[in-house]
C-alpha cells in the first residue's frame, strides 16, 4: 500500500495544476479566473444580473476587488453596470451577450478539463470521488 501524503499538499498540487491549465486557456481572451467566476455567477442569475454586493458575497472577495473585476469586464464588453431603480445606491451588474458567449466557451473548456481529470476513474468511482469532494468542502465551511 502506498504511503499517504499530506492531504493539503496533494490538494494544493491539484489546485495549482488546474489553475495553470485554466489560465492558459483564458489567456488568449485576456481573462482571469476571477473575471470568469463573476461572469458565471451573472450568467446563473435571474435576468443575468446581480448586485455588486451579491457578487462580493458569492465570490468571497472585498468590495474593492469586486469593483475592479467588474470594471475590467465592462471594459471588455462582457458586463455592464446599472443603477437599481428602487435604490440608486445599489450598483447592479448585468452580463452582455458577449459575456454569455465567453461563459459558454469557458464552460466547454471546463467540461473538457473535468473529463481529463476523471478519465482514469470508472463511473462508480467518479460518483464516489464527487461525493467525497463535497464532504471535504462542506467540512471546511
Amino acid at each position: 500500500m502506498e504511503k499517504r501524503q499530506d492531504c493539503g499538499l496533494l490538494l494544493k498540487q491539484i489546485h495549482d495544476e488546474l489553475q495553470k491549465n485554466a489560465n492558459n486557456v483564458l489567456r488568449p481572451q485576456n481573462m482571469t479566473m476571477a473575471q470568469l467566476d463573476a461572469l458565471v455567477e451573472l450568467d446563473r442569475a435571474p435576468e443575468g444580473q446581480r448586485s455588486l454586493k451579491e457578487l462580493e458575497q458569492l465570490l468571497h472577495v472585498a468590495q474593492s476587488t469586486m469593483a475592479g473585476i467588474i470594471s475590467r469586464l465592462e471594459q471588455k464588453g462582457f458586463a455592464e453596470g446599472l443603477e437599481d431603480a428602487a435604490d440608486r445606491r445599489v450598483k447592479l451588474v448585468r452580463i452582455t451577450p458577449a459575456g454569455t458567449e465567453c461563459v459558454r466557451a469557458a464552460l466547454h473548456h471546463r467540461a473538457e478539463a473535468d473529463e481529463k481529470i476523471l478519465s482514469g476513474l470508472t463511473e462508480t468511482e467518479r460518483d464516489i470521488f464527487y461525493t467525497l469532494l463535497k464532504k471535504v468542502r462542506d467540512s471546511l465551511g
